[in-house]
């Protein structure tokens, strides 16, 4: 029996929030010391991009992902010795910072490397699509029973040596379907549909079952936002209707960079943990990796599915602004930013004041022109000069023993 580790807090500290939405039920699954599902908090995930075989270069990455929050980072392995390589930057992370849950990212052909690689990760992550090839045929009209069968056959075979050394040791392994990389199999037979994405994942899964491992994690990723909504809802109905309970890994993959990159990730994301679909997520940006991190955070934030951060809520401003509202949301912020589990409101006028912000724990609202009336909750506590009032505002908070200094 796995004795799942409890899970431990990384070094961008969070508080839990309670939340409306109902997360679906999952099992829980354990990749080192994090845990996966289970009605545990959303895992962020991300990726370095130094070659595995850059040993320093590798430990700095992985060690500059998880000192921002990145609770379990991933690393390509596309030959042997990128696999041989993970036991020296595994034993490097212990020795000179500390143990991060590592999952290795093996594609084409991959059982040997796999297999290895197994010995020095915490998870595996394979591709249906690629990890059996199926050579194509110009001149085919159909995939026959006994065509299927054999092929299932041959992934059985190719899967089973990684089934039993994930399940032995207690670990766990990805199953991570890309709509851009089907099966020939499946593409001919579904077509280049969310369907076939789900019958891929789900021909691998059984192959995990009937060898009783069950540490399983399972992604549906698509580039384009619609295909992706579509494949991870048709997946959780299709585990749903056969007894299935695993988690679920969210990314839109190649989503690009800047604010559309941005946009275009969180559509597809948010979307789907606002259905209670998903346990861990990553945001694939053409950046520096560290940059995927904090909107990770802003998502789950959003959604109150994790704090991570000062809650802050401002008006657009108007003609009713009784001061310059970006200047002093900026003050504001750079005041107290480092308050995680607070929400402040900032508003610049006594319409949008008590009302708009009645959720947040502390208010600063533009009440009469030169003067800012502080809150606490829906109650006004005090009123003082403009330019006093990032000043007091720190001072209601510090009567209220709720301050804490920043970090120099």
């Amino acid at each position: 029996m796995q004795t799942l580790p409890t899970p431990t807090a990384t070094p961008a500290a969070w508080s839990m929030t309670d939340t409306t939405i109902p997360r679906r039920k999952t099992r829980p699954v354990a990749v080192g010391n994090i845990v996966v599902g289970g009605g545990h908090p959303v895992v962020v995930q991300s990726m370095i991009n130094e070659d595995t075989l850059d040993i320093d270069g590798s430990v700095a990455g992985i060690r500059r992902l998880h000192e921002i929050g990145c609770e379990i980072v991933r690393v390509t392995v596309p030959s042997m010795a990128h696999a041989k390589a993970l036991a020296e930057i595994k034993q490097r992370l212990s020795e000179t910072y500390q143990t991060v849950p590592l999952v290795a990212d093996v594609h084409h052909n991959g059982e040997k490397i796999a297999l290895e690689v197994a010995k020095h990760v915490d998870k595996v992550r394979i591709n249906p699509g690629l990890y059996v090839f199926e050579k194509p045929k110009a001149d085919r009209t159909e995939y026959t029973e006994a065509e299927f069968a054999e092929i299932g056959s041959k992934i059985r075979e190719a899967l089973k040596p990684l089934v039993v050394s994930l399940r032995d040791q207690g670990k766990a392994m990805r199953i991570g379907v890309n709509h851009g990389s089907l099966a020939e199999r499946m593409l001919f037979t579904y077509g280049d549909t969310p369907e076939g994405m789900v019958e891929s994942a789900l021909e691998f899964i059984k192959v995990c079952e009937s060898l009783d491992f069950y540490n399983l994690v399972v992604s549906m990723k698509a580039s384009r936002v619609p295909v992706m909504l579509a494949a991870y809802r048709l997946m959780a109905k299709r585990m749903d209707e056969l007894g299935m309970d695993y988690p679920l890994h969210l990314g839109v993959t190649e989503a690009g960079d800047g604010e559309y990159g941005r946009i275009k990730s969180t559509a597809g994301i948010a979307t789907l943990l606002a259905e209670g679909i998903g346990d861990t997520i990553r945001v694939s940006l053409t950046e520096a990796p560290e940059k995927e991190i904090p909107v990770c955070y802003s998502i789950l934030q959003a959604l109150g599915l994790r704090k991570t951060m000062v809650e802050y809520v401002a008006c657009p401003s108007c003609g009713r602004t009784l001061f310059n509202l970006e200047t002093v949301l900026h003050e504001v912020r750079e005041a107290t930013k480092h308050l995680t589990g607070l929400d402040i409101a900032v508003m610049g006028c006594i319409v949008n004041g008590p009302g708009e912000m009645a959720d947040a724990d502390y208010g600063y609202v533009g009440k009469q022109p030169g003067y800012i009336s502080l809150y606490r909750g829906r109650e006004e506590v005090k009123k003082v000069p403009e330019d006093q009032g990032v000043v007091e505002l720190i001072n209601l908070i510090k009567a209220d023993d709720r301050w804490v200094e920043p970090e120099s």
